[in-house]
């Protein structure tokens, strides 16, 4: 039996995605967790041999619990097939990357196939990632664009980052030139669709 833990903070996907791979002979869902958070120790618990993860979820996000896992079999089953989100996930180790409008029978082949060593990749979604690239954003400058989106003022997102504000206006220049946008906003839109916060 292949032993699955399942994370997503939505509680039907979540029982959707158990109950589709409880149906399956050669799979058992040994732990079904909300929050990203709280996979590290359900792992530790129940050991499984694969971890399939949403991305955003409360706690931790889905990318940064694979960090987490590099030791696992993890497989990062999303609402949002973007190219950037794959690109961050490889980087994180992941061993798939399956988008949740997928067929049923897909996501159990991708847990057998993950299960016997192969990496296994949305194929549309690969071809995006390939034409996309990787973010051209530095760490810091995601940073700022990511506070940007929720602090309304430049000194706001420079007490938060412990940054000069004349910092802070240089690292938002230089992702709205990056992301190609007009403004903050739509920097923060931009890389926002296309995976890279």
């Amino acid at each position: 039996m292949i032993k699955v833990l399942i994370a997503d903070d939505q509680d039907l996907v979540r029982g959707g995605l158990a109950a589709l791979l409880g149906l399956e002979d050669d799979i058992e869902v040994v732990a079904e967790v909300g929050r990203g958070d709280e996979v590290p120790a359900a792992t530790a618990e129940h050991d499984p041999d694969v971890v399939l993860l949403d991305i955003e979820m409360p706690g931790l996000s889905g990318l940064e619990v694979a960090e987490r896992l590099r030791d696992r079999r993890v497989i990062i089953v999303t609402t949002f097939g973007r190219a950037g989100y794959l690109n961050r996930a490889l980087e994180a180790g992941v061993a798939g990357f399956v988008v949740k409008d997928a067929p049923a029978a897909e996501l159990a082949a991708a847990v057998r196939r993950v299960m016997a060593g192969e990496q296994v990749i949305d194929p549309k979604l690969a071809v995006s990632a390939l034409t996309t690239g990787p973010s051209p954003l530095t760490q810091r400058e995601a940073e700022v664009l990511r506070m940007a989106s929720g602090e309304p003022t430049v000194a706001a997102i420079a007490r938060r980052l412990f940054l000069t504000e004349g910092t802070v206006r240089n690292y938002l220049s230089s992702a709205i030139g990056k992301t190609g946008a007009r403004n903050r906003a739509e920097a923060v839109r931009v890389a926002e669709e296309r995976g890279w916060l």
